[in-house]
């Protein structure tokens, strides 16, 4: 069974693979970003969306009510990363990524969760395997994305017994042309690609993982 399922961030790398995948497993797809979503693919392209201010949310959420009635599914990819030492990093990176990766995962499920009450839905969240230890340089990061993971472990006990499932996918590094640029002599052949990771999120969202709730699920590859 499959229906309707909104991914944010659906303008990036990930997003577009996701939204991809997605529709290639008979969903019916919402892409929601801050910048332009390419409308091929989604039945919904809602560009322009500032996720972490909640009235544009909002604004969103009854769009997609208006225009499609229900909502069965969310993927909170919407994110961002930073590398830079506690001693020599700025406080404004840590109140950044915190605004990116916990801020817009908040706002999204808060905005949409009485249409996922309402189809006893599912919620996708993408974490980072780094929120279980942090590198060097990771402080910022790493502390946005726990903050990811203890909203999907609250927010799983919080709807349990109304029927919405809410999950985070814990990702290692992402092979993704940015990564590469990066990292140019790493061995790419050991990270996870957007293709696995969005298999795992389609999963989370099917009903072969309805006794999954409240999960921190590492896909972490071979790195």
């Amino acid at each position: 069974m499959t229906g309707i399922v909104a991914v944010t961030g659906a303008a990036g790398a990930l997003g577009r693979k996701t939204v991809e995948i997605l529709g290639a497993a008979g969903w019916t797809v919402v892409g929601i970003d801050l910048g332009e979503v390419d409308a091929d693919g989604v039945a919904l392209a809602l560009g322009g969306v500032d996720l972490t201010d909640e009235a544009a949310m909002a604004g969103a959420a009854a769009r997609i009510s208006d225009e499609l009635g229900q909502l069965d599914g969310l993927v909170n990819i919407a994110g961002g990363f930073a590398w830079e030492t506690v001693a020599d990093g700025s406080v404004a990176t840590w109140d950044r990524l915190y605004a990116m990766n916990v801020r817009t995962a908040l706002i999204a499920s808060r905005a949409l969760l009485p249409l996922l009450t309402a189809s006893q839905g599912a919620i996708v969240n993408i974490g980072a395997a780094a929120a279980t230890k942090a590198a060097a340089g990771m402080g910022a990061y790493a502390a946005s994305k726990s903050g990811v993971a203890r909203l999907t472990e609250a927010l799983a006990e919080e709807v349990k017994a109304q029927g919405v499932r809410v999950n985070a996918i814990l990702p290692s590094i992402l092979d993704t042309p940015a990564n590469r640029a990066d990292m140019p002599d790493a061995d790419f052949g050991n990270w996870v690609t957007p293709t696995q990771l969005a298999g795992v999120a389609a999963f989370l969202l099917s009903p072969a993982a309805d006794a999954i709730t409240g999960a921190l699920i590492p896909v972490t590859g071979r790195v």
